[in-house]
């Protein structure tokens, strides 16, 4: 048996640290707190932010049926943007006023590059589009970051008007939050003057549509009048014609083809009212005004949540009234917590249970260093993450919990292989060494097998890949890590 032992290799990385006891301790409780405020700093969300490769090109044309719609506009687009290379789909939507192309390529291509490459060829397609479009086509990408991490409802016996200043007041005081980046406010009402012109007395007047649009667009200006020199200082003239009542609007003088002063009050009624209504919430029946919340990309899920409820909290109790009912909704945060809770008590528990299942069978000071291979492994890959870019998502708390059983698995190999071969070789360090170099090839082409189901989703074609890519690399960091522990 002892020609045998001589025989056999030793891991370097286990001969190490049993030669060097006091700098594992050291090392073990470094790793210990680098890991704790590394897990603190990482940011934590629901999903992994994916990048898909998608275009979106809206193109509105008031006034134009869906039919002329397809032909004047969406095919000549298309038509463009079939001549593009790598694109795997294209789906196009023609409807009153309004066409909507969607563009699909393949994940290997880059977002900026797919953006340029679609703006280009509706470049190219814009000498046969009609002239008299009111803007050009938009291009947008489509992000997932942009889906709102949670939803704020204002809903009370207020009108929507009132209930909006109050929307206001929570938009202002959350979009200052550094982790958010917009706040969008859905079902309000937006104020829009009106002028409803009488035909018959325009007519009579004299007055064209384009002469009533001319004189209120150069009347409602703020323009700069120079500078002056006063005593050695220069001041900044400005004259401030901007409306501020629909009475500015209705004493607008205009003059007529006839050479006639003709005010607007004469011909039109001016009213302080409200835009055609486009958004609309509803929350259990009743009008609401909604606040979407959309977090940066990278941000700490959970801290933003918890900073938008203490803004909530501080505006119910001081500024909203006490009727004034507010109501969150979507919150993401509560499944991030949810899975990050079960995480952490998978750890907990995991190690004690292995500690003392273990204990009746290999001792107490076996079972603890068994089950603290739980911890310290996926300590070692929560020091690794920042630098890969990675965040405590869904795909990779499951990755970890998963991982856990393997590596209470192949710290209990090792300890096992350490008593057998402690039965011949009195020398428990030998003995130890011996264990560790032994059934380190097949615990670590057991693991590798183990992993071997989950490789292929890091490289699935489609976006599939870009989002399971999460699940292997975290399996095999943290298995790694263990076989170091």
């Amino acid at each position: 048996m002892k020609d045998e032992l001589k025989k056999v290799k030793e891991f370097f990385a286990t001969s190490w640290a049993i030669d060097n006891r006091t700098s594992i301790y050291v090392l073990t409780i470094f790793i210990t707190l680098l890991g704790l405020l590394s897990y603190l700093s990482i940011p934590k969300e629901q999903f992994p932010e994916i990048v898909i490769p998608t275009i979106i090109v809206s193109t509105p044309y008031p006034g134009t049926s869906p039919e002329d719609m397809e032909n004047l506009v969406t095919r000549p687009i298309e038509k463009q943007l079939k001549s593009m290379a790598d694109v795997k789909k294209i789906t196009s939507s023609s409807v009153q006023d309004f066409s909507t192309i969607v563009v699909e390529f393949t994940p290997t291509m880059e977002v900026a590059e797919a953006k340029q490459r679609v703006r280009d060829a509706v470049d190219k397609a814009k000498t046969n589009l009609p002239n008299n479009l009111p803007k050009d086509p938009d291009i947008k990408e489509v992000d997932i970051s942009e889906i709102p991490i949670m939803n704020i409802n204002l809903n009370g016996d207020y009108d929507l008007q009132r209930l909006k200043k109050y929307a206001e007041e929570a938009q202002d005081r959350i979009e200052t939050l550094p982790g958010i980046t917009r706040v969008d406010i859905v079902g309000a009402l937006e104020r829009e003057i009106q002028v409803d012109v009488d035909m018959y007395r325009m007519q009579a007047a004299s007055v064209t549509f384009s002469d009533i649009e001319r004189a209120i667009a150069s009347e409602n200006v703020t323009i700069s009048a120079g500078n002056i020199t006063n005593f050695g200082t220069k001041r900044t003239i400005r004259v401030t014609g901007q409306f501020k009542t629909p009475a500015e609007v209705k004493n607008i003088m205009i003059k007529s083809s006839s050479g006639a002063i003709v005010y607007i009050k004469d011909i039109a009624d001016v009213k302080d009212s409200f835009k055609e209504q486009e958004s609309f919430a509803r929350f259990n029946g009743n009008n609401v005004i909604t606040l979407n919340v959309i977090k940066k990309s990278g941000a700490n899920l959970l801290i933003a949540s918890d900073a938008i409820k203490g803004i909530i909290d501080d505006l119910k109790t001081n500024t909203y009234p006490p009727d004034l009912n507010v109501t969150l909704t979507g919150d993401q945060s509560r499944f991030t917590r949810s899975t990050l809770e079960e995480l952490n008590n998978t750890i907990v528990i995991g190690f004690l249970l292995v500690t003392l299942v273990l204990m009746f069978f290999m001792g107490l000071n076996n079972a603890f260093f068994v089950g603290l291979s739980v911890p310290l492994s996926m300590f070692v890959a929560y020091l690794i993450f920042p630098g890969l870019g990675f965040t405590m998502n869904m795909i990779v708390m499951f990755a970890f919990i998963f991982a856990l059983g393997i590596v209470v698995d192949d710290a209990i190999v090792v300890i096992e292989n350490t008593h057998r071969i402690h039965r011949h070789e009195k020398d428990i360090v030998k003995a130890a060494k011996h264990a560790a170099g032994e059934v380190f090839l097949p615990i670590l082409s057991g693991t590798l097998t183990t992993l071997a189901p989950f490789f292929p989703l890091a490289f699935w074609p489609g976006n599939v890949g870009k989002f399971m890519h999460y699940l292997p690399v975290t399996l095999i960091l943290t298995l790694f890590a263990s076989l170091f522990v």
